[in-house]
């Protein structure tokens, strides 16, 4: 496997994490309209996927920066 096709594998996953992220904001904010206050457990999983997705993201950057050669 190509580093660059690890690269895109990794942007395609933080795709999914931020989709994920956002179906967890949307679960909180009906909860906060129905019962007064946002679940709190919903939104501590919003931020650990929010992470999840960063960290990601980093790791596909990285893979696709380009190569620093030692002189």
């Amino acid at each position: 496997m190509e580093v660059e096709e690890l690269a895109e594998r990794l942007s395609a996953i933080a795709e999914e994490l931020a989709d994920l992220a956002f179906d967890r904001l949307r679960e909180a904010s009906a909860s906060a309209s129905h019962e007064g206050g946002p679940d709190p457990a919903l939104a501590a999983e919003e931020r650990r996927i929010t992470r999840a997705r960063r960290s990601v993201e980093k790791a596909a950057t990285l893979l696709r920066a380009p190569e620093v050669k030692d002189s």
